[in-house]
């Protein structure tokens, strides 16, 4: 079953119109009843959802990463605002991993399960900036990556890209979490890159103002309106040595 999964990704993302092209895609699965679960009440959101919140019989979270092309991340690289490349992306992106949703859940409903799914964005508090369900928090359980000092999950093809997740009642195996750290600054202290790449300043090594970083977002998809809602930045994303491969 989980091949046959990664495939329908694969598949979506070949076939999806516009201009956005993305790399090779990631997939883990994490049991639904995985500790961690439990914990994202503590460390994401005190509201936040568990899998059988939105599944009942939840047994499996699918996460994947659809990880953005060289060009797109090159474009994304300088200047204070986001790039024409990167918004698209944002919003195409966005309307790729409700596709995969939807193909996933056909596949699983094929096979007589159930899936439930979750908006990939745009469905957070206005006052506190936080989701109910955290698709990179998810994505970490499955053992997709690990968070770097920007709050984005590194994975194997880097952080610059856009994650989706799942419930379904099949029982998938689970995929073991990586054994260390990838970003360099948790390692040992090194890098800090992107902290410095933040325009607003919302973005230290001991903290984070996502208030700030929401006030540069918004400014992007104010000059992107003719887009759609691209409420976007990347900066801290964007030409690290974790962009796009997990840092060596």
């Amino acid at each position: 079953m989980k091949g046959r999964l990664l495939e329908e990704i694969q598949r979506a993302v070949a076939s999806h119109p516009g201009r956005t092209s993305w790399r090779e895609p990631l997939m883990a699965c994490a049991d639904a009843h995985d500790p961690l679960f439990g914990r994202l009440g503590e460390v994401a959101n005190p509201g936040h959802l568990q899998p059988s919140d939105i599944l009942r019989g939840a047994r499996t979270v699918i996460a994947y990463f659809l990880p953005f092309s060289r060009g797109i991340i090159a474009g994304n690289s300088s200047g204070r605002y986001a790039s024409d490349g990167w918004a698209r992306s944002y919003i195409e992106t966005n309307a790729l991993i409700a596709h995969i949703n939807t193909r996933m859940s056909a596949v699983l409903e094929s096979h007589d399960f159930r899936a439930g799914t979750i908006a990939p964005t745009h469905n957070f508090d206005v006052q506190s900036l936080l989701s109910p369900w955290s698709h990179r928090h998810a994505a970490y359980i499955a053992g997709l990556g690990t968070f770097g000092l920007n709050r984005m999950l590194i994975t194997e093809q880097g952080c610059c890209g856009r994650i989706g997740s799942l419930v379904t009642d099949a029982a998938i195996p689970a995929d073991p979490r990586p054994e260390q750290e990838y970003c360099p600054f948790r390692i040992d202290g090194s890098c800090g890159a992107c902290v410095k790449r933040c325009p607003v300043g919302a973005l230290s090594t001991s903290a984070f103002d996502r208030h700030a970083c929401y006030g540069a977002l918004l400014a992007n998809e104010r000059r992107f309106a003719h887009l759609g809602r691209a409420d976007v930045c990347g900066k801290c994303l964007c030409g690290l040595p974790c962009s796009e491969a997990r840092p060596s």
